[in-house]
């Protein structure tokens, strides 16, 4: 936010108080669950110049390794599509590079491309393999080059597909899916709420329908919300 100022004090004020609403009154997702979403709302906007630099560098100045950052970059690669991790990857080379950091070495999984099956649940991987077979083959690779990820919680995985599937509007089978592994990761109905409500920042619309269809889908499911 450092160059906002310079370039217009009346939107600068907006921002800051934008800001102050969705990381001081935001209690329901730490301060690490914020700075990851954001470094994923980035991705998926392509936002990768300041706004990139300033989430990556406020990620440093809070303990975030750099390794969850790339590790997150990974894990949404499939959502937000490889292109954009790809941009941000490098972006993120540069910014580490800037810091004296190195954040590539040792910091893998094993990614089990050539092995078979899926750790998706049988329902969802049939539904989309009789959609077309090929397709699902492929959506069973991408899940089972993920399944040795360890630097993310499930948690925390499930509120950044969620924010990817509020950025990019897909709220059908996705949203429903990782909403339903965010809660089923001991999450609170509040806390998906949350989520959405953050997203906000990166467009306040796309929040809007999110909201309306995670409300839905809470009161479909029986969760209690406020």
């Amino acid at each position: 936010m450092s160059d906002v100022k310079a370039l217009d004090p009346v939107f600068a004020e907006m921002s800051a108080a934008t800001y102050r609403a969705v990381w001081d009154e935001l209690p329901e997702l730490t301060t690490r669950e914020k700075i990851l979403l954001s470094v994923v709302a980035d991705v998926c906007e392509q936002t990768l110049g300041l706004p990139f630099e300033e989430h990556v560098t406020t990620a440093l100045e809070h303990g975030v390794p750099v390794g969850d950052l790339r590790e997150l970059l990974r894990f949404i690669a499939y959502d937000s599509g490889y292109p954009a991790a790809h941009a941000a990857l490098a972006r993120l080379a540069e910014i580490e590079r800037a810091h004296g950091l190195d954040g590539s070495a040792g910091e893998g999984h094993e990614v089990n491309a050539d092995g078979t099956g899926s750790p998706l649940p049988a329902s969802m991987l049939r539904a989309v393999t009789e959609l077309d077979a090929p397709f699902g083959g492929y959506m069973a690779l991408q899940s089972r080059m993920r399944a040795g990820m360890t630097r993310l919680s499930v948690r925390e995985r499930a509120f950044a597909t969620m924010t990817v599937d509020v950025l990019y509007q897909t709220l059908d089978e996705s949203f429903r899916a990782h909403t339903t592994r965010a809660l089923g990761a001991g999450a609170t109905p509040e806390e998906v709420r949350a989520v959405v409500r953050f997203s906000a920042l990166f467009g306040l619309t796309r929040a809007w329908r999110g909201m309306r269809v995670l409300n839905a889908l809470l009161t479909e499911t029986g969760s209690v919300y406020a």
